[in-house]
C-alpha cells in the first residue's frame, strides 16, 4: 500500500510525540534497572580485561615467562600466550 511522504512524516511525528510523552510504569523502571545492571557489568568486565592485558604486557616486558603469567590467571602458559600474546587489534578485533 503506497503512502505519501506527508503520511510517513505525520506518522513519524506522532510516534516521536508518543515516545517523548511516555512515562514508564514502576514495572518498566524495574525491568530497565536489570538491563542497566547488565550494561554496567559488561563495561566493568571490558575495563578489567583491558587492565589485565596491559598488566600481562608489562610482565612480559619485565621478562616474566608465559608459564608464570598463566599461573597468575589460572591457565597454562601456552593458553596465556595464545590469549595475550597477540597485538591488541588481533586480540579484541
Amino acid at each position: 500500500m503506497p503512502r505519501t511522504t506527508k503520511e510517513i512524516i505525520d506518522q513519524a511525528d506522532e510516534l516521536a510525540a508518543r515516545f517523548e510523552a511516555h512515562e514508564p510504569s514502576p514495572d518498566e523502571m524495574e525491568d530497565a534497572a536489570a538491563l542497566r545492571a547488565v550494561r554496567l557489568a559488561f563495561q566493568e568486565r571490558a575495563t578489567a580485561e583491558g587492565r589485565l592485558a596491559d598488566a600481562v604486557s608489562v610482565a612480559r616486558a619485565q621478562g616474566h615467562s608465559w608459564a608464570a603469567i598463566g599461573a597468575m590467571v589460572g591457565t597454562s602458559g601456552e593458553a596465556a600466550r595464545q590469549r595475550y600474546g597477540q597485538p591488541a587489534t588481533k586480540r579484541w578485533g
